[in-house]
């Protein structure tokens, strides 16, 4: 019986840590957002500045012209660019629905493998090590499925 409780507090810690995971996934994930904005940013400041200077270093009307040409071009080229990329449209069917198998198919084999450990061993640090470690696993990859926040 105790074996069981020890059993039941390595799944659950091994639970809390897939949670303590996720959550910390997504804190990282935070900052992770908000120092991309505050680069994104920077970058812009930067680009304007030289934009400035180049716009007071030339003098002559042609040189103006031939900068928003450019500039016309650059905007074309990302517009198809864009075009090309929504005219790919998406992958078949089958595709799709395998891609989402992939993390239900992979938990279920570590759950079958950790039954094969418990049947067949008798080391009980083994068992705690893999049930630990197939609980933090089920949480972590679906504790990570929840939807992403915008922006």
């Amino acid at each position: 019986m105790a074996s069981l409780i020890n059993l039941g507090m390595d799944a659950a810690a091994g639970g809390l840590f897939g949670i303590i995971g996720t959550a910390l996934g997504r804190v990282a994930g935070y900052f992770e957002r908000r120092q991309t904005h505050e680069q994104e940013m920077r970058r812009w400041t930067h680009e304007l500045a030289l934009h400035e200077l180049n716009m007071k270093s030339r003098l002559q009307e042609s040189e103006l012209e031939l900068a928003i040409a450019a500039q016309a071009g650059s905007w074309a080229g990302l517009e198809a660019s864009i075009k090309a990329d929504a005219a790919l449209g998406q992958g078949s069917q089958w595709v799709i629905n395998t891609l989402r198998l992939v993390r239900p198919v992979l938990t279920l084999l570590l759950w079958f493998i950790t039954a094969g450990i418990f049947i067949t061993t008798q080391d009980s640090e083994i068992v705690k090590a893999a049930v630990f470690a197939a609980t933090a696993a089920t949480l972590w990859w679906f504790g990570d499925r929840a939807p992403k926040p915008a922006g």
